[in-house]
């Protein structure tokens, strides 16, 4: 078979997904050393993921399937690696006539892929429930990369670090340490902590460790009314970025400032973690084993419910067990554990 030369890499939508997927892509890069690499991602996971040395340049998705192929067409990719799962973008890559087409044989899509590699399933047939790194690693190591390391890292360009600096100033000129809340989530209601136990944990880092708190959402009106809904229950002032959007680099420059990140099971949590950061993660519906990193500055706090795991976006059940069961002082204790560590190391 002959060495892949022009190689378009399709990045998993979701932003975890795709930031678990760096151990897999620093491999791949020291695999196909001599190649021309492209990530085929939106201009957001792009904006997280960059600055990068594993890509030698981008494509953001454009329209449709037949803008995507029209797209793909014009630069000529002699291999694809599908990262992302669905069935469209094995028929997309094959409608762009590219030779080769490798990724998991899963969703239907085995017919349209030269190199199938089978994710690993339980003796029912059902997807084992294994971490978002070690599934994305063992398609890289299928084709012979070797693992370079098994956690996410992200690099912050210093323009990024500037722009924080003029959009924050009492956040750079301060020695209080900074805790960032994330109280929404892109895969549904379901994952979500409620409004009053995030307020009521802001003002116990506010009162015992004089903290700086700043809610992190997304520019959505959802996220929005979550945020003014946390402020409005906190005694303190605390700052959300509802009223100032940033862009994915700034927001990586501001998650690099911060002593603690509390937050619930969504993609900023893995930013988190790829930056080294200090992390409470509370998961709720989810079995926590497909994002597990073994990382030792996280401490997860599950939820207990007897439908808990569920993995739905939206709770049938007549009450939200697994979310509610996670206790304020619970979370508290975990925050002030990682806090401590500061005063220790």
């Amino acid at each position: 078979m002959k060495t892949p030369r022009h190689i378009l890499i399709w990045l998993p939508s979701p932003l975890g997904d795709a930031i678990c997927a760096g151990p897999a892509l620093r491999a791949l890069r020291a695999h196909y050393g001599d190649a021309q690499i492209t990530f085929f991602a939106s201009p957001f996971t792009q904006s997280i993921l960059s600055p990068t040395d594993c890509a030698d340049d981008w494509l953001n998705p454009a329209g449709g399937t037949a803008a995507q192929i029209t797209q793909l067409r014009s630069r000529s990719f002699d291999t694809a690696i599908l990262l992302k799962n669905s069935f469209g973008s094995a028929l997309t890559v094959w409608l762009a006539g590219i030779d080769r087409r490798i990724g998991y044989a899963r969703d239907g899509r085995s017919i349209l892929l030269t190199d199938r590699i089978f994710p690993p399933k339980d003796n029912r047939g059902r997807f084992k429930p294994i971490s978002s790194v070690v599934y994305y690693l063992k398609l890289a190591e299928a084709l012979g990369a070797a693992p370079m390391t098994a956690l996410p890292e992200l690099n912050v360009a210093q323009s990024d670090e500037d722009a924080i600096d003029r959009l924050f100033p009492h956040i750079a000129g301060s020695d209080k340490p900074l805790v960032i809340l994330v109280p929404g989530g892109a895969f549904g209601p379901s994952k979500l902590w409620p409004p009053q136990r995030f307020a009521a944990c802001a003002e116990a880092l506010i009162e015992r460790h004089n903290a700086q708190v700043v809610i992190s959402v997304a520019p959505t009106a959802a996220e929005r009314q979550t945020a003014e809904a946390i402020a409005s229950l906190c005694r303190f002032e605390l700052i959300h970025l509802g009223n100032t959007p940033l862009t994915g680099g700034q927001l990586k420059a501001l998650f690099n400032r911060a002593a603690m990140v509390l937050t619930n099971d969504t993609g900023p949590r893995h930013i988190a973690i790829a930056l080294r950061r200090k992390v409470v993660t509370l998961f709720g519906p989810n079995n926590p084993a497909w994002t597990h990193t073994d990382y030792p500055d996280e401490i997860r706090i599950v939820g207990q419910g007897p439908c808990v795991p569920c993995d739905k976006p939206a709770c049938k059940a007549t009450r939200h067990y697994c979310m509610e069961s996670i206790t304020v002082e619970q979370v508290i204790c975990a925050a002030e554990t990682l806090l401590s560590r500061d005063c220790d190391e």
